[in-house]
């Protein structure tokens, strides 16, 4: 409404901005620590943290047993890897397909951490070397005062 009203009183339209955040690793009840560092994934992580803390943090909407998970599915409500994915993973088709595959019980707990990890393994090494690629010289010509245009006047 606030957006239909402030231009006729002579107002600019009102923006809002929508974030999403990460749940910790062990559930959305959780949060992240950086005095724990089992709680998220960081871009210092190498590929063998983000195994284990994937493997044994991550919590899952799996069910307690394979029957059990084959038979009911899993909760995606709850399952942090999903909730990575949904964030990570740069093919739509192919979470919709995981979401389903699991959901349904046809894919278990272990196979979508195990596509989590890979995702999250390529987008660290990926940081990795563009971070190892930034010289001196780029941080100096990126940090150079230099005039903003003018958006408003």
């Amino acid at each position: 409404m606030t957006r239909d009203v402030a231009p006729r009183i002579g107002c600019q339209k009102p923006s809002l901005i929508e974030s999403l955040f990460f749940p910790a690793l062990q559930g959305e009840t959780g949060k992240m620590s950086a005095s724990d560092s089992t709680t998220a994934i960081y871009v210092t992580d190498s590929a063998k943290d983000i195994k284990n803390k994937v493997n044994k943090y991550a919590f899952s909407g799996g069910g307690d047993t394979i029957e059990n998970h084959r038979k009911f599915g899993a909760n995606l409500e709850v399952d942090i890897s999903v909730k990575y994915l949904s964030f990570f993973l740069e093919d739509d088709a192919e979470l919709e397909n995981i979401k389903q595959e699991y959901g349904a019980g046809r894919m278990l707990t272990g196979e979508v951490k195990k596509l989590l990890i890979e995702v999250l393994t390529n987008l660290v090494e990926r940081h990795r070397q563009a971070r190892a690629a930034v010289t001196d010289e780029v941080v100096d010509v990126f940090m150079t005062p230099r005039p903003l245009p003018d958006m408003f006047g």
